[in-house]
């Protein structure tokens, strides 16, 4: 026994030891696995020849990378303030995200402007205020050759295709526009199931790549489009010739995003970017475009026609307002597009440097009506940064009509303005086409959020005329708008800032009801409009 004793403890010394010994190398692994990585990172980032900053700082220089690719959130939740955030502040995100949700959106102690700067603008108030208006104003889409007229809301969803949005998304749109009855802008991506699904009011926007009304060379097929524009859904369609943040080029879809579906709605190859053409095939001068705005109209069966641009000449813009007199044709409307305003993917250097914001692109396509005599055959919306009440009574004021938002719609189906949507990782699944990222997006949610924020914006449109002392939207005017000029006590209504047109004062030979002439045009604008050619888009 005792013999036996002393071999079993030898033999548990053993296995003791063994123990230990495997114990001790996991312990020893464990530490240098880590270290032996780091060295085999390190040896790569020397011998590499791609990114200087590996081979002068091995392993170390992948934190710059790291925090590079973490740049807007960390801009976003850390370093920003609530006022100066860019493209939309803090502010702006809050309200909207308030007014989606249904919580009041008031702020206490006072505004974070600095109302001193140069370029701060104010609405007028009245010393006599008005009644808020019980229901909101619609606005009568339809011009004399127009036979379904389409009665407007005050702020709709912009142009955003399926494709560069998730199908959850389009669907939460729709579903929140035929709530609150208000029109969805398809965007120029076709018309697909998840827009019509929901019986929303829409605009069928129609690009230079004729998605869903094209041929398989790629031209405009008018018996596609007389079908489709026959839905009982489509109220309005919009030939889009520009758009503000990529004005001169077409959309870009990228190739991931294009799956079968998308590839079916669009009539393109799955799989393949997408890039529409910088023009229109179907005409290539004013007096073109007018024509097949007719031609468009006839097709769709009588409803309202228009186009949407960015403008960038006033002389090309008169030129389309010749166009319109020489044929006697106009659009029921024209949608007036801001650089400042959105796209999924665009080059950096158009959304910075091309077309005119909205403020001068739409004081100008106004004026340029007004002055040829064609402003009340042609109703004006406005998109570009448009987010709350008072973005759309300063547009109303300006000359719109009405107003789109796309960037304020997507945060109130919850975008977060991470940026990412031209990487097909959009991390709320607003814009993007993996599975997994957009069911994230829960369309009975979302699409009442949208309701809530579209019917408390148009509410606090309402409510600031009535501070205002306005009941009717036409009756603002640039007299209501007010911006400083200088850093000094110089504040001066947009009715100085820019020159304002009479009906019919570019056209000669006019004459008012009293057979007296008109004032002669401005000479800046006379100069234009002698320029200006229905045969041509030269500026």
């Amino acid at each position: 026994m005792k013999r036996f004793g002393a071999v079993g403890l030898l033999v548990l010394c053993a296995a003791a030891a063994v123990v230990a010994a495997v114990v001790l190398s996991a312990w020893w692994w464990a530490a240098a696995a880590p270290l032996a990585g780091a060295a085999l990172v390190g040896l790569y980032d020397l011998t590499q020849r791609r990114h200087s900053v590996l081979r002068n700082y091995p392993v170390l220089g992948h934190a710059r990378f790291l925090l590079e690719a973490i740049r807007p959130e960390l801009q976003q939740y850390f370093v920003e303030r609530s006022f100066d955030g860019r493209p939309f502040d803090r502010d702006t995100r809050d309200i909207v995200y308030e007014r989606a949700k249904g919580v009041d959106a008031e702020e206490p102690f006072g505004s974070e402007r600095d109302m001193y700067s140069r370029g701060y603008e104010f609405l007028v108030p009245s010393m006599h205020p008005v009644d808020t208006a019980k229901s909101p104003p619609r606005i009568r889409v339809g011009g004399p050759d127009c036979t379904q007229p389409y009665d407007m809301a005050l702020l709709n969803v912009s142009a955003m295709s399926f494709g560069s949005l998730s199908a959850n998304a389009v669907l939460a749109l729709n579903t929140g526009a035929a709530r609150g009855g208000f029109a969805h802008d398809t965007g120029e991506g076709g018309l697909s199931e998840y827009h019509l699904r929901p019986g929303g009011d829409l605009i069928w926007e129609i690009g230079t790549g004729y998605f869903g009304c094209r041929t398989k060379d790629g031209d405009f097929d008018p018996e596609q489009f007389r079908e489709k524009a026959a839905h009982p859904a489509v109220k309005c369609v919009s030939l889009k010739l520009s758009q503000g943040a990529k004005p001169g080029i077409g959309g870009v879809l990228p190739g991931d995003k294009v799956n079968a579906e998308i590839a079916r709605v669009r009539g393109v190859p799955q799989g393949e970017t997408v890039i529409s053409p910088p023009y229109h095939r179907v005409f290539s001068t004013p007096r073109e475009l007018v024509r097949f705005v007719a031609r468009m109209r006839e097709l769709a069966d009588g409803k309202p026609v228009g186009f949407k641009l960015c403008p960038g000449s006033r002389v090309q813009f008169l030129a389309v307002c010749k166009a319109m007199l020489a044929e006697h044709i106009t659009p029921d409307f024209i949608v007036v597009d801001g650089a400042e305003g959105g796209t999924g993917a665009a080059p950096l250097e158009f959304a910075d440097h091309l077309g005119m914001p909205l403020t001068e692109g739409l004081v100008t396509v106004h004026n340029a009506l007004v002055g040829a005599g064609l402003r009340e055959r042609v109703r004006i919306g406005a998109s570009g940064k448009v987010a709350t009440g008072s973005d759309i009574v300063k547009r109303l004021a300006m000359g719109a009509d009405w107003t789109n938002a796309a960037r304020a719609m997507m945060f109130a189906v919850g975008c977060i303005q991470a940026q990412r949507c031209h990487t097909n990782r959009c991390p709320t699944g607003v814009t993007t086409q993996d599975p997994r990222r957009a069911r994230a997006l829960v369309v009975a949610d979302k699409s009442e959020r949208v309701h809530r924020f579209q019917e408390a914006t148009v509410a606090s449109a309402l409510q600031i005329m009535a501070a205002m002392g306005v009941k009717d939207p036409a009756d603002l005017g640039p007299h209501l708008l007010r911006r400083r000029s200088t850093d000094a006590d110089d504040f001066r209504s947009y009715a100085d800032l820019y020159e304002w047109l009479t009906p019919g004062q570019l056209i000669p030979g006019r004459l008012t009801s009293g057979h007296h002439l008109f004032a002669a045009p401005p000479p800046g604008w006379a100069a234009d409009w002698k320029a200006a050619d229905p045969d041509s888009f030269t500026a």
